[in-house]
């Protein structure tokens, strides 16, 4: 078996999936109908803020919480629904929309560059460093 890095990992992920500039998202995100996913760590939401609306969804419980068999599944992710990931820079949500389209959703994307993306474009930023948003299930 040869092995493969993340960086083949996430370069494939990307070749199948759909992914967004910041400006196609906020387009989306004016439009309704579209749910923002942030997939990363509590702690990385607490110190750099969080997209407007976005729900919290860490990557180690996502195929867990998408999965309508899981024990751990929730209500709100169900598979005819639009869901945009994002993470830090684009990696880890290219990886989690690749699965999440493996678990039968097909209407998924990923932020391409991430919440960087969102921050150089200077689009609005929530703060949740002294609030109790980040621990809340929407």
């Amino acid at each position: 078996m040869t092995r493969r890095s993340v960086h083949d990992m996430v370069a494939e992920a990307r070749s199948e999936i759909e992914e967004l500039s910041v400006a196609e998202l906020q387009a989306e995100m004016a439009a309704g109908d579209t749910m923002v996913v942030d997939i990363r760590d509590f702690r990385e939401r607490i110190e750099k803020g969080v997209i407007p609306g976005s729900v919290s969804a860490p990557r180690g419980m996502l195929e867990f919480w998408f999965d309508p068999e899981s024990p751990y599944h929730q209500d709100r992710y169900q598979p005819e629904n639009r869901y945009v990931f994002h993470c830090a820079s684009g990696w880890r949500s290219a990886l989690a929309a690749k699965v999440i389209g493996e678990l039968g959703y097909t209407n998924v994307a990923h932020l391409q560059d991430g919440f960087t993306s969102w921050v150089e474009a200077d689009a609005e930023i929530d703060d949740v460093s002294e609030s109790s948003k980040w621990v809340k299930s929407e």
